[in-house]
């Protein structure tokens, strides 16, 4: 299994069923602050139900239609990066992020986020990233304009989601876009 490091302390690899139940304790650990916009941090409730969201993303890594990225710090999950929708006919795919509130404000999402799309980019052909997200999620929604993503328009009320019908804001970066930026970035940063 590989590793990367993130920051000192903080690694990003893959999340597998054999970690269902170091998950169920991080999804425990971030239900309240997650809860309301990361649905599986409601669904996933008990070692049972982790183990199957694991495994659902194992086989859609194996199948190449989604892939499942843990988050650790100091040794300890405590958020992570996915691909909810991974589609090589299109190459297009919908990222997704979250956290537990001890693990905020370090720039690991920001920095995961990063890796996964220059993954997704340069090594599997992605022309189009896409981020959705509640247009009530300022902080997903900050997330996503931090890392150069812009926003295309608006679903309303598209999602249904503990008794209300959210707006779904629809933000994408495209390959050209996103390398443009991470080189000007990179040339920056090397002065």
């Amino acid at each position: 299994m590989f590793a990367i490091s993130l920051a000192e302390g903080a690694e990003l690899r893959p999340l597998e069923p054999w970690q269902a139940a170091e998950f169920i304790e991080h999804v425990d650990r971030a239900r309240e602050y997650a809860g309301p916009w990361v649905p599986f941090t409601v669904d996933v409730k008990d070692l049972e139900t982790a183990r199957g969201f694991l495994r659902r993303y194992a086989e859609r890594a194996a199948a190449d239609t989604g892939r499942l990225y843990g988050i650790w710090l100091d040794g300890t999950l405590v958020g992570g990066a996915l691909f909810r929708i991974f589609d090589t006919s299109s190459d297009s795919c919908e990222l997704g992020v979250w956290l537990e509130p001890s693990a905020a404000g370090r720039g690991l999402v920001n920095r995961a986020s990063r890796i996964v799309i220059d993954w997704a980019v340069e090594e599997r052909g992605m022309h189009r990233v896409e981020w959705l997200v509640s247009s009530a999620n300022d902080r997903s929604k900050a997330a996503a304009q931090r890392l150069g993503f812009t926003r295309d328009g608006v679903l309303r009320e598209s999602f249904p989601w503990q008794g209300v019908r959210h707006d779904m804001e629809v933000w994408s970066v495209l390959a050209p876009e996103w390398r443009a930026a991470r080189d000007a970035v990179a040339a920056r940063e090397a002065r």
